[in-house]
């Protein structure tokens, strides 16, 4: 990103009650509101003749996902950016918050505004959320640390005062300060305001990240009016109950320059229950555990500010990964010094813009649109930049790397388990050169991390949580889907490693079952028994692992076959059937399932289809459809496409024909978590595509949505928000390793995917609306296409498909035997 180039303003004192400030924040509020009640707000970009094109960023709210589990967070934040700045909320415990990731809607008391969140991730308190930076109205009198139920150094909130759009934050606290956040990639711009009769000062709680740290540091330096620190910190699901503790580690520091535009009234730091006024250095961290054991402890500093006639504090800041250097060169290559608030943010929803306009919709309402384009808004938050502007990144040996020549940048915050299913195809699909990119910078983790690819990797972490071996699946999708710009011949040859040779950790039950560290558990004797064995298999469950494995084996030999290597393909096209392995014909009276079994192949009772007794947040009925690779063998083992798709029909419905696609129930469907989210378009594959039109529907309408609670459960980085875009498309990845998509019924009249080097993907549907929901006839590229999937060349090289819809089912199309998927 250029630097922002503003004219230049110099600084004149404003003097401000708090009525006036407070007017100020709600006229700033009011310009910031994403979602204007006017007409024209309603109009597309097709018809808005008389008008400037719709602005997709001023459909985006942030907000959605900030309820109901989807832990989003609404602060400042730039597609695949470093900094992400964002409430730290509290409900009174200073070691914790109110959902993972830092803020829950109805949690309206923060400590700070922290410099870096992770979108959507579960494991409360959620990943990062460090150096919290608190607008404090008041005397400091006591250190912020001692204060362990944020009763004096926090403060309320009402939603009437805070706006979120994408790339600024505002908020106005009832303290009467407020605060106005916009950022670039890697720095940052705020103006705090404060009353101007009562103290003003800004905490910077260097040790509270939401995990806790191992230590932290902070630096006054009143002369040139700097604060400067870093935190180092890590600690992931560390606070999990099934092998967290292995977890409770660093793996990064993040460091931070701020500077301002005024100087200091007052300088002063603390250390856990000692406050030194005055003084201009403290360290201490606060550890990693929670409660009793964490609260007291940590470390950090404030500056004071003279608010009786000017009553504005402008702020900007850097961060880094790297060192202090670094964080200050990030922030003089991004924001000129003179930039102001609304210059950065006008330079982020342009930002915004552009990734957001890959995808143009016309049509539907304007509640549709705000959902889609929110969706993928989140579904292109990460992954996230680690490297600093002149290339440097700490890798995960710790070791300082320079990126190599053709790596744009270098990425982290991969979600294994859950992105691979949908989000990685949807980056694939719209953002090639970030894909590429992050797939080196994947591969790049796993030679500094003596050839293991970890499940889940934060910033140069490798937290191992979940279960299979997402890597080779995600990769292997890249490079089906079209992506080049990484070394692919060395990225398959490593995984192959990982899948063929055993590592130690393999044996180590260090991390079970939620972070067992073995990333191919026991695969000696995976590589024997042909399965994951529930007794002896170091791992989350030794179902769920066979099917992930298989999974992960399957697209590993499709990327072989693209390659040329038919050895490998053969090979690991055998080791894709292992599924068949876990799946008991006879472990019910009503038919088979997928079920765990031990070492000497006996079946793990007691058994029952609900029952996740060898699986990873799931139960068999989930799993039992997790065989994307080979949906016609499924369907043959469970006695026919006819007998499965009546099965499927019980996974969404209630015995009395009712929707059951809300989640709650161990028998059906689950929207809320990764394993079962492919199932609605399984009915394409089992010849009876009619039935995916009407669940995706019906999930699209019931399940997501506008407001706080609009996504069903954890976004876990931007996969259920991934989710939604495909469906809306009316597209759907037919399984991991492959380009192909399964088709269903789009949402919106008109669509186009205007992809950069490569031709547009344009979705036609006329008669596209809330009632016409059922596919009568396909055209692509001009000729009929009677399949409810289509081949790679579509994703790779652009086409058009002229849908047909209509109010009923058609029961005959794309229902041939012998054109059906896989």
């Amino acid at each position: 990103m250029r630097p922002l180039r503003p004219p230049h303003r110099p600084r004149t004192a404003r003097r401000l009650g708090t009525r006036s400030a407070v007017a100020l924040l709600t006229a700033a509020l009011a310009l910031a509101a994403p979602f204007p009640a006017t007409a024209a707000s309603t109009a597309t970009a097709a018809t808005a003749a008389d008008g400037p094109p719709e602005r997709p960023s001023s459909l985006v709210d942030p907000l959605i996902g900030s309820a109901n589990g989807g832990n989003t967070y609404p602060g400042a934040t730039l597609p695949y950016g470093m900094i992400a700045w964002s409430p730290t909320s509290t409900t009174g415990d200073q070691t914790s918050t109110g959902a993972a990731n830092g803020y829950q809607y109805n949690a309206t008391r923060i400590r700070g505004l922290s410099l870096t969140h992770v979108n959507g991730a579960g494991c409360n308190p959620g990943a990062a959320g460090d150096v919290p930076i608190m607008p404090f109205v008041g005397d400091v009198t006591s250190s912020p640390s001692a204060d362990t139920k944020d009763a004096v150094y926090a403060a309320d909130f009402s939603h009437t005062d805070e706006a979120a759009v994408p790339g600024r934050y505002t908020l106005g606290l009832k303290s009467g300060a407020g605060a106005d956040l916009a950022v670039s990639k890697r720095a940052g711009v705020a103006d705090f305001t404060f009353p101007a009769d009562r103290p003003a000062s800004l905490l910077f709680r260097v040790s509270n990240s939401l995990n806790g740290s191992e230590d932290a540091h902070v630096d006054i330096d009143a002369a040139h009016r700097k604060v400067t620190g870093w935190v180092l910190t890590g600690a992931f699901c560390g606070r999990r109950a099934n092998g967290g503790t292995n977890n409770r580690k660093s793996y990064y520091k993040l460091y931070f320059s701020a500077s301002f535009d005024r100087a200091f009234s007052s300088v002063g730091t603390w250390k856990d229950g000692t406050l030194s006024p005055g003084a201009t250095s403290a360290s201490g961290g606060e550890g990693y555990a929670t409660g009793a054991d964490r609260a007291g402890r940590g470390s950090g500093g404030w500056v004071g500010f003279d608010t009786t006639s000017d009553n504005d504090v402008h702020m900007r800041i850097g961060i880094s990964y790297v060192s202090l250097d670094g964080a200050e060169a990030n922030l003089r290559d991004e924001i000129e010094p003179d930039a102001s608030v609304a210059d950065t943010a006008e330079a982020g929803a342009r930002a915004w813009d552009r990734e957001l306009r890959t995808v143009r919709i016309d049509g539907g309402s304007t509640a549709r649109r705000q959902t889609f384009y929110t969706a993928l808004y989140h579904a292109l938050m990460q992954p996230n930049l680690i490297s600093d502007a002149d290339g440097r990144y700490r890798g995960m040996d710790q070791a300082v790397h320079r990126l190599a020549r053709g790596q744009r940048a270098q990425y982290s915050n991969f979600s294994g388990w859950d992105q691979y299913r949908a989000q990685i195809q949807l980056l694939a699909l719209l953002k090639p050169t970030v894909a590429g990119d992050f797939a080196q910078s994947l591969y790049n983790f796993a030679r500094q991390n003596n050839g293991v690819w970890d499940r889940w990797v934060h910033i140069s972490g490798a937290t191992h949580v979940m279960t299979g071996d997402p890597s080779a699946a995600t990769l292997a999708t890249f490079y089906a889907m079209g992506v080049r710009n990484f070394d692919y011949e060395g990225a398959f040859d490593s995984l192959v490693r990982q899948a063929t040779v055993p590592h130690p950790d393999g044996l180590s039950d260090a991390g079970c079952p939620g972070q067992c560290v073995g990333q191919r558990p026991n695969l000696a004797q995976y590589l024997t028994s042909h399965y994951a064995a529930q007794d002896v298999c170091h791992c989350w469950g030794g179902a769920a692992e066979t099917l992930e494995d298989a999974v992960a084996d399957s697209a590993l030999a499709k990327w072989a076959r693209l390659l040329g290597r038919d050895a490998e393909a053969e090979a690991f096209t055998e080791r894709a059937a292992y599924w068949r392995n876990v799946f008991n014909p006879v472990a019910t009276a009503d038919g088979g399932y997928i079920q765990a079994r031990d070492l000497d192949g006996s079946w793990v009772t007691p058994f029952a289809p609900g029952s996740d007794l060898g699986f990873a947040q799931g139960t068999s009925a989930t799993y039992t459809w997790m065989v994307p690779q080979d949906v016609r063998g499924l369907a043959d083992a469970m006695g026919g496409r006819e007998v499965a798709a009546a099965r499927l029909d019980g996974f969404f419905h209630k015995a009395d024909g009712s929707w059951s696609v809300r989640g709650g129930d161990p028998l059906r469907y689950d929207p809320t978590n990764e394993p079962g989210i492919h199932a609605p378009w399984l009915y394409n594959a089992l010849g009876q595509p009619w039935k995916t039109q009407a669940t995706v529907r019906q999930i699209l309408d019931t399940v997501y949505g506008t407001g706080p609670s609009g996504l069903p459960g954890n976004d876990d980085l931007g996969t259920m928000s991934a989710w939604y875009v495909f469906s809306a498309l009316g597209l759907y990845p037919r399984t991991p390793g492959s380009a192909s998509m399964l088709l269903g019924a789009p949402v919106f009249p008109h669509t186009v995917i205007d992809r950069a080097g490569r031709e547009d993907i344009t979705i036609t549907a006329p008669d596209a609306d809330d009632t016409h929901l059922y596919i009568d006839a396909v055209r692509l590229d001009g000729h009929a296409h009677r399949q409810s999937w289509t081949n790679a060349r579509l994703a790779l090289s652009g086409g058009t498909l002229t849908y047909h819809l209509t109010d009923q089912p058609d029961t005959a199309w794309a229902t041939d035997p012998t054109d059906l998927p896989n």
